[in-house]
C-alpha cells in the first residue's frame, strides 16, 4: 500500500510513474531517486529557477527543492496528481501544463529536470525545443530516460524509446550536448542480481509476475534497495541514460 501522512491525497499506481512508500515500486523508486541525486551532485542549484517538466508525484522536484532551488515548478498534465504535490511537498509549485507548451517565459529558467518522461512523449522533438526556449542563456536541460539497448521492450505507455546516440540526436539540434552518461548497478544490485538468476534476475523478474507471486528472495531483495545501490558512469549497458544540454 501507498503510506500517506494524515491530509495527504492518494495517488495509485498506473503503471506510467513509480511512486515511494509502495514495498513492491521500491526498486524503481530508488532507481529514480538516484538519477535525482546525481543532478543535486553534479549541477548548480542554489538560487535557481528549476522547472521538472513531467514531475509526477513530487519526490523529484522536492529533493530538487531541498538541494537549494529558489523556486521549482512541478508541471503535469494529471490533475489529481498536481493536487496530490501542492498538498505534500510546499517546496514544490505545480501548475498543469502539456510538455509541448510550457507556461514559462522565454529565457526565464535556469535548469529544466525531466526523468523518465520524453519515452512517454508523442513529439519529442518539439517537447526539447520548448525546453530549449524557455532556458537562459547557459541554463541546462537534463533528460533521463530508460536505455533502449538494455530496457525490456513492450512497455505499451512508452511512445519511443531511445538509445545514446537517439539522443543525442534528439536533443543537438536545439542545445549543445555536453554529456551523455548512464545509470548502472552498483556491487551489490549485481551480485543480487546474480542470485536471483533462477528466476530471470533482478529486473526482469520483477516484471515477470504480480508481486504477490514473488518468491520470498526476490521481494527481499527489492525491499532491500536504496538509491546509494546505484551508480553512474558510461552509458555503454547502462540501465538508464542521463544527458546534458547547454542552451548558448
Amino acid at each position: 500500500m501507498v503510506c500517506e501522512p494524515a491530509g495527504v491525497t492518494y495517488l495509485p499506481l498506473t503503471g506510467e510513474r513509480t511512486l515511494p512508500g509502495v514495498w513492491h515500486e521500491n526498486y524503481w523508486f530508488r532507481r529514480h531517486e538516484a538519477a535525482y541525486h546525481w543532478v543535486v551532485r553534479e549541477l548548480p542549484l542554489p538560487g535557481g529557477v528549476v522547472v521538472e517538466a513531467g514531475c509526477g508525484e513530487g519526490y523529484g522536484g522536492a529533493l530538487l527543492a531541498a538541494a537549494g532551488a529558489a523556486v521549482v515548478l512541478g508541471l503535469d498534465l494529471d490533475e489529481p496528481t498536481l493536487r496530490h504535490v501542492a498538498t505534500r511537498y510546499d517546496d514544490v509549485r505545480p501548475a498543469r501544463a502539456n510538455l509541448v507548451h510550457l507556461p514559462c517565459r522565454t529565457g526565464g529558467v535556469d535548469l529544466v529536470v525531466s526523468s523518465q518522461v520524453v519515452e512517454h512523449l508523442w513529439d519529442q522533438d518539439r517537447f526539447v525545443r520548448e525546453c530549449a526556449r524557455v532556458l537562459r542563456p547557459g541554463g541546462r536541460l537534463v533528460l533521463t530516460t530508460p536505455n533502449r539497448r538494455t530496457f525490456p521492450p513492450g512497455n505499451p505507455f512508452h511512445s519511443r524509446e531511445l538509445d545514446a546516440g537517439e539522443l543525442t540526436d534528439l536533443m543537438s539540434p536545439h542545445l549543445e550536448v555536453t554529456g551523455i552518461t548512464g545509470l548502472h548497478h552498483g556491487p551489490r544490485l549485481d551480485a543480487l542480481d546474480h542470485e536471483l538468476a533462477p528466476v530471470g534476475g533482478l529486473v526482469a523478474a520483477q516484471v515477470a509476475a504480480p508481486p504477490d507471486d514473488w518468491p520470498r528472495a526476490l521481494a527481499d531483495a527489492v525491499t532491500s534497495v536504496t538509491a546509494d545501490d546505484f551508480t553512474v558512469g558510461g552509458h555503454p549497458g547502462s540501465l538508464d541514460l542521463l544527458a546534458v544540454g547547454l542552451r548558448r
